[in-house]
């Protein structure tokens, strides 16, 4: 069931609905800080219609790290890149990895620039895609030019 494979180490797996496994890692206060601004980490229900959202209009992965799900990724329609990595598995570089791989992806399907909305406040996934040469462009828009090669 491997999509994309990133590494020795790392695959994309293709959207399933995996919701025990996920739900682990939005249950994380910190995490949904992160990632949505949120206090409040998410139920079934919400996890759903997020899964759902981003699987009708984008493309949606979970991240295996040696053979465990620990994230999912998501190019959206629009070129906006969403990343989670479960906190025990962040800062193993697999964030930087897996975005580069969705940048040859967002490449392969005639993207002109992909981009993530980032908060202020999140110095951590700010410093990760600044080091793959996204430029800030808006407050909390930080936006990769693809180039022909």
């Amino acid at each position: 069931m491997v999509c994309r494979v990133v590494d020795g180490e790392i695959s994309l797996i293709a959207y399933y609905p995996d919701y025990a496994t996920a739900l682990e890692w939005y249950q994380d206060r910190d995490v949904v800080k992160q990632v949505d601004n949120r206090e409040e980490p998410y139920d079934l229900p919400l996890l759903k219609a997020m899964y759902g959202y981003l699987d009708k209009n984008g493309h949606l992965f979970y991240i295996q790290y040696q053979n465990r799900l620990c994230g999912d990724v998501c190019l959206k329609n629009d070129g906006e890149l969403a990343i989670v990595i479960c906190k025990e598995y962040q800062n193993k570089h697999i964030g930087r990895r897996v975005i580069r791989e969705m940048i040859a992806f967002a490449k392969e399907l005639h993207f002109r620039e992909v981009y993530a909305t980032i908060y202020s406040f999140n110095g951590q996934s700010q410093r990760m895609f600044a080091s793959l040469g996204f430029r800030k462009t808006e407050e909390e828009k930080y936006a990769y030019r693809i180039t022909e090669e």
